[in-house]
């Protein structure tokens, strides 16, 4: 009698680049297809999934299978292990067995840019993403306000896919600001939201990260929190992002009139987590902070 094995939340997707189409000066967009991807749940908002790149002189990656595929990547010899980025998953279209992922064009050359500069169709990849056969919650779904709450959205280019898959998902019926800082102008794209959504890109030029979009969430925090909303400062424990993974989000989320979602380069998050909590007053169980990358830093898998 043959044993069947439980369905993990995640698993490993043999992938195939379908078509590869550029966005905008600092966006790419990637289709993946794949004989398994069918299987890809479609759980939409700020889905987190894992994506191996390519080694130097190589068009394809691939990752160990199983449910301990992680321990066996680890256990590779640095020079035969793939490297591995997290994204945020654009659109599942399961019907098609395809994936489209969003990747910023970062001037860093790393291994991430490198490869989105260079895709094309027939490169093969292999994605970690959540198995629909699975009975339960995947994980890696972060944005989880509470009902009735006004919200707070902001990030730069990097948050912008996670932002962009929220707005779809939102009720008609929600109301709140949407702030995206981009590298140019011409980086701004279409976004559906509802009605009662404002959104504001912030493109920011030659000026630092977060020159833009500091300002803005604290501008927009000030017209979203009522008259009378208790200030109470919260202390906040610092977080050296050089050394720490900056990453707060509330397993339980507390009733608040507003529910803030940020998400970006780890040394802006970190100041616009201290505004928010420790001079504003916002509630830590009301707000998700996520330092998605660090400046001058690689990412980590």
């Amino acid at each position: 009698m043959t044993e069947t094995l439980p369905i993990a939340p995640w698993r490993v997707f043999t992938a195939t680049v379908h078509a590869v189409r550029r966005l905008s000066p600092s966006f790419t967009r990637v289709t993946f297809t794949g004989a398994d991807l069918d299987r890809f749940a479609d759980n939409g908002y700020d889905q987190r999934i894992k994506l191996a790149l390519p080694l130097p002189g190589q068009r394809g990656a691939t990752l160990p299978d199983g449910a301990d595929w992680y321990a066996q990547w680890r256990a590779l010899p640095e020079h035969l292990r793939n490297p591995i980025r997290t994204y945020t998953v654009r659109a599942v279209r399961p019907h098609l067995a395809e994936v489209d992922i969003d990747l910023v064009l970062h001037g860093d050359g790393g291994p991430a840019t490198r490869w989105a500069r260079r895709a094309s169709v027939g490169d093969e990849i292999a994605l970690v993403g959540p198995d629909a056969g699975f009975d339960g919650n995947h994980g890696g779904v972060e944005f989880r306000p509470s009902a009735g709450s006004c919200l707070l959205l902001a990030g730069d280019e990097t948050a912008v896919p996670a932002i962009a898959s929220i707005c779809e998902r939102l009720p008609l019926d929600a109301r709140g600001t949407v702030l995206l800082e981009v590298p140019v102008a011409d980086d701004v794209l279409p976004l559906a939201a509802p009605p009662g959504i404002e959104v504001h890109w912030l493109p920011r030029g030659l000026d630092g990260h977060g020159s833009r979009l500091a300002p803005a969430v604290a501008d927009a925090a000030g017209k979203l929190l009522a008259p009378g909303t208790p200030q109470a400062a919260q202390p906040v424990p610092d977080v050296d992002v050089d050394t720490e993974i900056l990453w707060e989000v509330p397993e339980e989320v507390a009733p608040a009139p507003l529910y803030a979602w940020l998400a970006g380069e780890a040394g802006v998050i970190r100041n616009l987590r201290r505004h928010l909590v420790a001079e504003r007053g916002l509630d830590r169980r009301a707000v998700a902070f996520m330092g998605y990358w660090r400046l001058g830093q690689a990412d980590v898998a």
